[in-house]
């Protein structure tokens, strides 16, 4: 896993920079190291879904076993 790190630069309101700047003190962190941890906490998430949505279709792919008994031929199921 390659960790080094790349800088990126962004643009915000005059009155966003203000805020996170507040909040950036608030936790004791810069904004640099909280806008990182927020976009970690993103790719984790969509990370997640991805490999949840990949278990649901393999199980969905092996199918389910209720434990039933179709007793009825298709033709006495289908009758009028």
């Amino acid at each position: 896993m390659d960790t080094s790190k790349q800088n990126v630069t962004i643009s915000l309101t005059r009155q966003t920079l203000q805020k996170v700047k507040v909040l950036a003190a608030r936790r004791a962190t810069s904004i640099s190291g909280l806008l990182a941890k927020q976009v970690e906490i993103l790719v984790g998430e969509e990370e997640a879904y991805a490999r949840a949505q990949r278990q649901a279709m393999t199980l969905l792919d092996q199918a389910f076993h209720m434990g039933g008994v179709i007793r009825a031929s298709r033709g006495q199921l289908h009758e009028r």
